[in-house]
């Protein structure tokens, strides 16, 4: 009886903190923890790759808010349509390249993995338009 009192009494106070800063609180110890030089759990890799990816991602919209500009107004439009296509393209791409692990803890970092390894091609591409004479 008495170990049941106690547990009600630890589940009180625990539903009185607020959930949004146990979740933060629990980021905050993934991020204090996280090594992406030498991830050990499957979570962790996820963690990076997604990481990873961002990175990859913000470069190649930097590089793509810089090319706008540059261009006439039909080629600006023309590549809007192409990057959007493209990101269709990506994305349906890398959810069959994920497929082939459906339901694994290995899913998220493959999909993310070819998410980066797309992106930074396209960025590669971007970066030659950007640098030839438009």
């Amino acid at each position: 009886m008495r170990q049941l009192l106690l547990l009600c009494a630890s589940m009180a106070s625990f539903s009185c903190l607020n959930i949004h800063t146990v979740i933060a609180a629990s980021k905050i110890q993934l991020a204090q923890k996280l090594n992406c030089n030498n991830a050990q759990t499957q979570l962790e890799i996820n963690r990076c790759a997604q990481l990873s990816y961002q990175n990859a991602d913000q470069k190649l919209n930097k590089l793509y808010q810089q090319l706008l500009p540059k261009l006439s107004r039909s080629r600006k439009q023309k590549l809007i349509a192409a990057q959007s296509a493209w990101i269709q393209f990506r994305d349906a791409s890398c959810e069959f390249e994920k497929s082939e692990y459906e339901g694994g803890t290995i899913a998220p970092s493959i999909y993310l993995g070819c998410l980066e390894k797309n992106t930074k091609q396209r960025t590669q591409e971007l970066q030659g338009y950007l640098q030839a004479d438009l």
